[in-house]
């Protein structure tokens, strides 16, 4: 529904003389007769014959568009570790030195969980550690409420880069199928 009000026909008649005085940022086509209407200056074309245009290459929707990355490995930063030990660590070569199960905890229990963890361990001198953040779960939820699928999945890689755990970990990978696959992470923690 619209809110616009008529104008009365002294606030018409102000309206135009204001009208007649105004210079238009850009032509417009106008249809019918128009009270007071101006009329526009003939356009003249620069040049006599028509400009040929290129022919452009057919163009989708969406065609240049990436599909948005829904695992963790598909996120992974950067190497910043040692490339020999790292292809070790993701071939399940590497033995974790300690590991936190994560299943089964809200997120307000399993972040301070993980950050005395990773902390707890960097403070001991381990290298590397394994979080089990398990996979979530697999079908979409259309109840009342619905819920994410994979909460800690998701939310555990932005806790290990964030402060003050981002100072002690030097990589995070997802786990070799021999030690979780998409429901672990290897954390590698920085030299003391």
């Amino acid at each position: 529904m619209s809110r616009r009000r008529h104008l009365r026909p002294e606030e018409q008649e102000i309206w135009n003389t204001v009208a007649r005085t105004a210079t238009p940022m850009h032509q417009r086509q106008v249809f019918g007769p128009q009270p007071d209407a101006v009329p526009a200056p003939e356009f003249t074309p620069p040049f006599e014959t028509a400009a040929v245009l290129p022919k452009l290459p057919k163009f989708n929707i969406g065609q240049a568009a990436k599909p948005a990355p829904n695992d963790f490995a598909a996120k992974t930063p950067p190497l910043r570790m040692d490339a020999k030990k790292h292809a070790k660590m993701t071939r399940g070569k590497l033995s974790p030195e300690a590991r936190i199960d994560l299943h089964g905890m809200t997120l307000a229990q399993a972040h301070p969980a993980l950050t005395s963890f990773i902390l707890n361990a960097y403070g001991a001198g381990m290298r590397l550690v394994l979080v089990i953040t398990g996979k979530g779960k697999t079908k979409a939820d259309h109840g009342p409420i619905p819920q994410r699928m994979g909460v800690l999945r998701q939310q555990v890689p932005n806790w290990l880069h964030m402060p003050p755990l981002s100072s002690a970990i030097l990589q995070v990978t997802e786990a070799h199928a021999t030690h979780g696959g998409g429901g672990a992470l290897y954390v590698y923690l920085r030299r003391r």
